[in-house]
């Protein structure tokens, strides 16, 4: 398995974080060569797959309303969750993953994480990945920066250092944290989404939620289906 990389390559003698699954999932992990990587933004398998995930934040009542819309259309997301998102909603930690989704871990505070020193880079790394830990018995596998696309080297460095081998990125973005129609997210979306694909979207927009139905109706007349980063990179 193989996608973009950025920054330094290679392996970091840390420990695995263990993954978790809930529902009826089946428990995936990413293959050792993508966890060789530094990041990774798609898979190049060749499966008719791709993986759709969001950043964890905004109304917990819209993050519930999306994820009942993905398990209608039998799709299992990557929440990569804000650390004090969950310390106010802890409960939609064991939701995400009772529906058959996965976490991950999307800083603390969810500020420009790329400007900070390292050790408040660590800091905010370290902090969502307790929480995760608490909440879930595993701080989850994958790990995203907030407010880039791209981690820097430094970011990579701290991500290694808080035990997550390979940063998550991504190739689609149909801006949807701008509040455009649900209609134009899911045009964005499907104009731009392909076999590996990984998807940058968000909790707590409304017309997120709206545009979930078209968006998951578009892939499988396209043939791929929608599963998680762990089962993507597998």
């Amino acid at each position: 398995m193989t996608g973009s990389i950025a920054g330094v390559s290679g392996s970091a003698g840390v420990a695995q974080p263990g993954a978790v699954s809930g529902g009826s999932a089946s428990p995936a992990s990413p293959s050792s060569r993508t966890q060789g990587l530094a990041e990774v933004d798609h898979a190049a398998s060749g499966r008719p797959q791709i993986a759709l995930t969001f950043h964890g934040d905004g109304d917990p009542q819209l993050a519930q309303a999306l994820l009942k819309e993905a398990e209608a259309g039998q799709a299992r997301l990557t929440v990569l969750a804000v650390g004090r998102w969950l310390g106010a909603h802890p409960e939609m930690a064991r939701r995400v993953l009772d529906g058959g989704h996965e976490l991950g871990n999307h800083t603390e505070n969810h500020v420009d994480v790329s400007r900070l020193s390292a050790a408040a880079a660590f800091a905010e790394i370290e902090q969502c990945a307790a929480r995760l830990q608490k909440l879930t018995g595993s701080p989850g596998i994958w790990f995203r920066p907030s407010q880039t696309q791209h981690a820097n080297p430094m970011l990579i460095e701290q991500a290694r250092k808080a035990g997550y081998r390979t940063v998550l990125s991504y190739d689609v973005d149909p801006l949807d944290y701008e509040d455009p129609s649900a209609a134009q997210i899911a045009e964005r979306l499907l104009a731009a989404v392909h076999p590996g694909a990984v998807v940058s979207m968000h909790l707590g927009h409304q017309h997120t939620v709206a545009a979930l139905p078209a968006v998951l109706a578009g892939l499988k007349s396209r043939g791929l289906a929608a599963v998680t980063a762990s089962e993507l990179f597998s």
